[in-house]
């Protein structure tokens, strides 16, 4: 079928049903509801779709589209469920169950028919992390079950005031506010603290005050040791920052500064970089509260990179907030891969236990930068520094265990990798022109070893999402993983500690090597490297590239100049 995508953002959710949808062979385009209704209106004149989908839409659709055509909404929300914060609710609440429902767009938000539904356990994570995982899984299925009842012809969606079957109980909730994510930091226990921030760790975050300057906080993890005065900052700790409850503490990773409160940055960034800006001349004086890679099993603290041994095997795991990766947090997992790379192992894992597993560069910790030139230069090499690591280690097999989504140079650094285990609900990106980049990370390199020159160029040219499924038709994956998110950790320990003790795996190693001195012979790492980055350093310090516009907008969460981001041209990816 002919299916056209409304969306708000081409988020997560909308990349994932674009991919899934494409791969059961339906003809897809999308449309950005940004400007107006103008833009989906053209887009339904010009595309003629069969059906349209709002996987995420902030916005009604135009009354006038929906009543001319089968409008499918995705509300992530169990049937019943009506309002605009269906997932801040849930966390709220501690619901143990939730779901996602997929409508028939009418005059009244969320009150549609119902095509299809599909319920999920809560897992105790952040709300994006869930929407990401828990969420995006469900409303898949749910929106495939819809797509082929509508195709299918005869099925008659139920209506939510249907008289005949089990009454349908509808909850109407309204906005969820600041007033109720507000933190008392003399009366809220810990427990409830991390609720808060974690009913709204990406958007909108938590409204509060920090050395007299209104901030959003974002991300919240539990600390077991530090404790201080209910409010007060304790320590940092790789860019976050520790606040004291009233009977513990909290770890903060990421600070935004208030739009109104004349910060020339006012987008989410390390915790400790924004504390450090307000505090001028003047030094935060916190201590750096460093841990070890290898954490006791009992401790009940946060840090964004970890390391454990599971007989031959060794697992370091990094999770960096909306997966990007700044200079100081890809020299720090450097660091960190040198540790794990001087260990008694014969498989290293690379990945975090659930969702991200990297989008490349700090866009935002760019754009605050006084030079964002020269900051991306810096990261940019930091990055490379990471992945020609990867690639030059012999002595073991390296595996990229993707338990969310990569892009970019994220996606860059997974390939570098021996193998890469992917979730089947994993999103990858491997491009980068959709931010005006050439590309670094020795994907001239990696990426046609893996799919061919010929597919590369596609890849790189097309810049479309990949599920799981086309990334391991296209040789990008070596082995899908059907599990939950929660499940995934668990069973990539139980498939490393099998190939750490394959009988073969010695032999696999040698050939290994000898393939990377062969490559080496051919061309140099050095030569890739030192090409790419030629492009990038031209697209970097040209203040009229338009990378600079791009970044700035995607950071600063402005409409990008061109509404539709998929061109119809570009949908076809063999």
């Amino acid at each position: 079928m002919e299916i056209l995508l409304v969306v708000s953002t081409f988020n997560s959710l909308s990349q994932r049903v674009y991919a899934e949808l494409s791969d059961r062979g339906h003809r897809m385009d999308v449309v950005l509801a940004t400007r107006g209704d103008d833009p989906v209106r053209a887009a339904v004149r010009e595309r003629r779709p069969e059906l349209i989908i709002a996987p995420m839409l902030r916005t009604a659709l135009p009354e006038d589209v929906w009543r001319k055509h089968t409008c499918l909404v995705v509300h992530p929300g169990p049937p019943g469920d009506r309002g605009p914060s269906p997932l801040d609710w849930a966390i709220a609440e501690r619901a143990p169950r939730w779901g996602v429902t997929v409508l028939q767009a009418e005059a009244a938000m969320d009150a549609g028919d119902i095509w299809a539904a599909e319920p999920f356990t809560m897992a105790p994570v952040g709300k994006s992390d869930l929407y990401r995982n828990e969420v995006c899984d469900a409303a898949v299925s749910a929106v495939l079950l819809a797509v082929h009842r509508y195709a299918a012809g005869g099925y008659k969606p139920r209506p939510q005031t249907h008289d005949s079957g089990p009454p349908l109980q509808i909850v109407r909730r309204s906005f969820f506010r600041q007033e109720q994510r507000r933190i008392n930091w003399s009366n809220d226990s810990t427990e409830t603290v991390l609720r808060k921030l974690r009913g709204a760790d990406s958007q909108p975050g938590v409204l509060d005050e920090l050395l007299g300057h209104e901030v959003f906080l974002h991300g919240g993890h539990p600390e077991d040791r530090l404790r201080g005065h209910p409010g007060d900052l304790l320590a940092t700790r790789a860019g976050a920052v520790c606040r004291a409850t009233r009977d513990g503490a909290v770890w903060i990773p990421e600070l935004r500064p208030r739009k109104n409160s004349g910060d020339p940055a006012p987008f989410r960034r390390p915790a400790a970089c924004v504390l450090a800006s307000f505090a001028g001349p003047h030094k935060l004086n916190l201590a750096e509260d460093a841990v070890p890679y290898e954490l006791p099993a009992h401790r009940r603290t946060w840090t964004d990179i970890r390391y454990r041994e599971r007989g031959e095997a060794g697992f370091l795991s990094f999770s960096f907030p909306g997966g990007a990766m700044s200079t100081d947090q890809c020299r720090r997992l450097l660091t960190a891969y040198e540790h794990a790379r001087a260990r008694p192992t014969s498989v290293l894992v690379l990945g975090c236990d659930r969702d991200f597993f990297s989008n490349g560069i700090h866009l935002n910790v760019i754009e605050a930068a006084t030079d964002p030139a020269e900051e991306s230069w810096r990261n940019l090499n930091a990055m490379d520094d990471l992945v020609e690591a990867v690639l030059r280690t012999t002595d073991r097999l390296v595996i990229a265990a993707l338990a969310g989504n990569a892009a970019a140079g994220g996606a860059m650094l997974a390939l570098a990798a021996d193998q890469v285990w992917c979730r089947t609900g994993a999103v990858l990106n491997p491009h980068y022109r959709r931010m005006g980049m050439y590309g670094s990370e020795f994907w001239t390199y990696t990426l046609p070893r893996r799919a061919g020159a010929d597919t590369a160029r596609r890849l790189t040219q097309q810049a479309l999402p990949l599920s799981a499924a086309s990334a391991e038709r296209l040789k990008l994956v070596d082995r899908l993983l059907p599990t939950t998110p929660g499940e995934f950790a668990t069973q990539v320990e139980h498939l490393a500690t099998a190939l750490a003790a394959a009988p073969d795996l010695h032999h696999r190693i040698a050939t290994k090597a000898a393939a990377r001195r062969t490559d080496e012979e051919i061309r140099p790492l050095a030569t890739y490297r030192s090409e790419e980055l030629a492009r990038m350093h031209a697209a970097f310090f040209d203040p009229e590239a338009p990378y600079h516009a791009l970044r700035s907008a995607f950071v600063r969460k402005e409409p990008p100049a061109c509404v539709r981001p998929l061109a119809p041209a570009a949908r076809a990816l063999p």
